[in-house]
């Protein structure tokens, strides 16, 4: 039996892999609606598993108990079946995620083969689940079968909270005829929401996607998806668009490879928006276009950053978002008025830099980075939503507008209110010296910040819904008894408190 085991690892090992890789952070599956079939397939696959791992570390399954573990290993066939054309049905596989099934499925095609021979002895025999002496297989197979039953519980959590959430419906004929806008990036953390609430506000949506198998079955038919602006006929009626396409910023060092991606990505995709605008019959009333706070470089001194404030030639990120807005600003010739989203960090439960900050809080392990001084921007998703309906209203508003809340605390007092509002303290500290050489000029997206003041947002009359970081915090949490007092008590303790 240990080669028998030994291939049940192999296949556990890939399957985490491709569970925590490829669905949940690349492809995020609990967080689309879309994928509730998929992932209900994939929590009766994993249950299927839990038993297997758990019922042969301890147990000879013998007589009509062989039948039994013949028809569960059967069923989990038919399940991989289905999974696969699902797959193909709701979304575009990237190749290595087809290249780890493939090799999934031989592992498990091996694991059959020789395990049918056993199992056919195992038939023969009286019914009885024999106990087995597998000596340290046992625990470890059992480690498996928790691992894959805790996660299958998992899934089907997701399932009946993906059950909750509306879908988008058909637009009737009537509303096809409106004028439409365009939404590029729909399918990221924020263009998710910007496109459920035009929708809910009765508003045609056209979303670029270039996955059109996610795009739609995120949407559903209320939603036009197109993979390119070409495929948009010159007489279609935009009357706005909302560009928040681009790769993250934040993620792989700023090699010269890399910094070309990012520039083609955000500032490519202006430059295409602009083209589609020049060859429209009708011209789009206004276009918002995100761009990010980083247009101010890093500013560690305090100084307030308004719409004003002048960028930084010579750091990345700042020309980065020079260029951006630049080519947003094309537009304006053609009489489309302009308006440039500079974001801060945006909240979410669902995604976005939230999520592993919030684990990271709730296991202890929330650090203060480098002097902890650097002010942090940030902004509640809620926020960005709302800033981006108030630009596509406000027919005065145009030009640069800092997307950020109100209140912006140094990082140390962020990094401890997070921490706070799961009940937690902050006693770590990441000095500047290990970022700054593993990660290069992209630390400073860490270890140096702008105190970037909403000027523009508040004359033109935008109230914000969480204006604070403790509210906020409250919400993300839904925790109403720890905020940034508290976590700013907690710092003080000397436990993580930065010097002034």
């Amino acid at each position: 039996m240990n080669t028998v085991f030994i291939l049940l690892s192999v296949q556990a090992v890939m399957g985490a892999f491709d569970n925590l890789w490829h669905h949940e952070l690349q492809a995020k599956l609990p967080q689309r609606p879309s994928a509730r079939r998929e992932l209900m397939l994939h929590a009766v696959r994993e249950a299927i598993y839990g038993v297997v791992f758990i019922g042969l570390a301890w147990w000879q399954w013998q007589g009509l108990f062989a039948v039994l573990l013949a028809a569960l290993l059967g069923i989990e066939v038919v399940v991989t079946l289905a999974d696969f054309l699902e797959e193909d049905r709701s979304r575009s596989l990237p190749p290595f995620e087809r290249v780890l099934h493939t090799l999934l499925t031989i592992s498990y095609g091996g694991f059959l083969a020789l395990f049918a021979p056993v199992l056919w002895g195992w038939g023969q025999e009286p019914t009885q689940l024999q106990s087995a002496s597998n000596g340290w297989w046992a625990p470890v197979l059992t480690a498996y079968g928790l691992g894959v039953l805790a996660w299958s519980l998992r899934n089907l959590s997701a399932v009946r909270c993906l059950a909750r959430v509306p879908t988008l419906t058909v637009q009737p004929a009537s509303m096809r005829r409106q004028a439409a806008v365009l939404v590029t990036g729909a399918t990221g953390f924020v263009g998710q929401a910007v496109v459920a609430e035009l929708c809910r506000d009765g508003r045609r949506v056209i979303a670029l996607s270039r996955d059109l198998h996610q795009a739609r079955g995120l949407f559903g038919p209320g939603v036009w998806v197109v993979d390119d602006l070409d495929a948009i006929p010159s007489e279609t009626r935009i009357d706005a668009i909302v560009n928040l396409a681009g790769a993250r910023v934040l993620g792989l060092p700023w090699t010269g490879a890399r910094r070309r991606t990012l520039l083609a990505s955000r500032v490519g995709m202006a430059q295409r928006l602009v083209a589609l605008m020049r060859r429209l019959e009708q011209r789009p009333r206004v276009l918002v276009s995100a761009s990010a706070v980083g247009f101010y470089g890093a500013v560690n001194d305090g100084t307030p950053c308004t719409e004003a404030s002048p960028p930084k030639p010579g750091e990345f990120q700042s020309d980065l978002c020079a260029a951006i807005e630049h080519e947003a600003r094309r537009a304006e010739a053609l009489g489309v008025r302009v308006v440039r989203l500079r974001f801060g960090v945006v909240l979410g439960r669902e995604d976005g830099a939230y999520p592993m900050q919030a684990l990271a809080a709730r296991l202890g392990l929330g650090a203060v980075l480098g002097s902890g001084r650097q002010p942090a921007p940030w902004l509640h998703r809620d926020d960005a939503v709302g800033l981006i309906r108030f630009a596509l209203d406000q027919s005065e508003l145009s030009g640069a507008v800092n997307a950020v809340a109100p209140d912006t605390p140094p990082q140390a007092e962020f990094v401890c209110a997070l921490a706070a509002s799961f009940g937690r303290r902050t006693w770590l500290r990441m000095p500047a010296w290990p970022l700054r050489t593993l990660a290069g000029e992209m630390s400073t997206l860490l270890l140096d910040g702008q105190n970037v003041v909403p000027a523009a947002a508040r004359a033109a009359g935008y109230r914000f819904r969480f204006p604070t970081l403790q509210a906020a915090l409250a919400d993300l949490t839904a925790r109403h008894g720890a905020g940034p007092e508290l976590a700013v008590d907690r710092c003080n303790d000397g436990s993580a408190n930065p010097p002034r």
